[in-house]
């Protein structure tokens, strides 16, 4: 038989107390870890690069397949943290391309992700010279499949529906700089260029330009090709875009070997075959001139169908601001430095013509 003192209760009690004490701090104390553990996996920094990281989430993507992206750089706390806000929240996989900045928070990722924020992708519009190279070209740069675009720009259809036809379609893309979503599709990419082609064409009083001359937007646009074609010197643009202008006037037809080359280009497109090598020819020669095409200024009158490349600002802006002046052939000059000699007379023209001729010998060029 134990016979427990009242001394004895009262320290029962102190140790009970103490118990529940160590208890609760023990429990705090786990508490606070696991606390601590989630803050620093949801607010920690994602990245410790110094430099912008962007995610592109595409349709086929998964969670999986964006964390497995985000760990090529992020730590592994980050990567804990992302699980732990998945677990949270509801994560949907919507597309774009994503920025993640230095320092920047896990949480802050993970809902910019979640909720589809994006940033846009600042890109200049290039001045290519077939709609292929430009389907291959928004492919690298957006989420665009180039084989879709290319066939898309081809078709009759497709082009009718935005007010043009296939052969004058370029006219529509002007190349300035543009912030896209990447994952834009086609048509909001269409539809855009129809607004910034708008836009381009009320500034600067280019659309009254356009009408003093008596040409529509696609013919400005059909010339400013050709010189872009014909020469790189934007100084020289103006002379250029006025002598083509005489010609059209009187009804003399430009002669453009640009024209010829895409010409060449069109023909082989239609035999199945790339045309790059046509577009590569250095020397238009006298079989050259006799093809059968549209396109070939020699052989008809007046503009070609549509555009030979997508024109450059530049070019556009020469044929609204050409050159006055009675200059009707010109000739590249013989010292190859992309800019050409202007003549008002055919036997002016000739010489120059047998100059560059002979420079084009001397450096075997067939």
């Amino acid at each position: 038989m134990y016979i427990f003192a009242p001394g004895m209760k009262l320290g029962l009690r102190k140790l009970k107390k103490k118990c529940v004490l160590y208890a609760c701090i023990g429990v705090l104390t786990v508490a606070a870890l696991v606390v601590w553990w989630m803050a620093t996996g949801l607010f920690g920094p994602v990245f410790e690069t110094k430099e912008t990281v962007y995610v592109y989430v595409r349709p086929s993507d998964t969670e999986e397949s964006i964390m497995k992206q985000l760990a090529e750089t992020a730590c592994a706390r980050t990567m804990r943290g992302w699980k732990m806000a998945s677990a949270l929240t509801d994560f949907s996989v919507r597309t774009g391309r994503y920025a993640i900045h230095p320092g920047e928070r896990m949480w802050n990722v993970y809902r910019n992700l979640q909720r589809g924020r994006q940033e846009p992708v600042r890109l200049t519009l290039p001045s290519v010279r077939t709609t292929e190279r430009l389907a291959g070209w928004l492919s690298a740069h957006l989420m665009l499949d180039s084989a879709t675009v290319a066939e898309a720009l081809r078709e009759p259809t497709f082009a009718a529906r935005y007010g043009y036809e296939v052969q004058t379609l370029p006219a529509l893309f002007i190349p300035n700089t543009y912030e896209f979503y990447w994952d834009i599709s086609l048509e909001q990419l269409m539809q855009r260029m129809v607004k910034e082609n708008e836009i381009f064409w009320k500034a600067e009083g280019r659309d009254e330009k356009a009408q003093d001359l008596g040409m529509s937007h696609e013919q400005v646009v059909t010339l400013a090709s050709i010189i872009d074609e014909e020469t790189a010197n934007n100084a020289e643009k103006p002379r250029v875009a006025g002598m083509y202008l005489n010609r059209l006037r009187t009804n003399m037809p430009l002669q453009a070997d640009p024209t010829v080359k895409f010409a060449l280009y069109e023909k082989a497109r239609e035999e199945g075959r790339s045309g790059d090598e046509e577009l590569a020819i250095r020397r238009i020669l006298h079989g050259h001139l006799l093809t059968e095409s549209p396109y070939n200024t020699y052989k008809n009158s007046g503009l070609p169908p549509g555009p030979i490349r997508i024109a450059s600002v530049a070019g556009i802006d020469a044929v609204l601001n050409h050159e006055t002046h009675s200059y009707i052939y010109m000739c590249a000059k013989e010292d190859f430095s992309g800019t050409h000699n202007f003549a008002t007379t055919y036997s002016e023209h000739l010489v120059n013509a047998r100059r560059y001729a002979a420079a084009l010998n001397a450096r075997g060029i067939k």
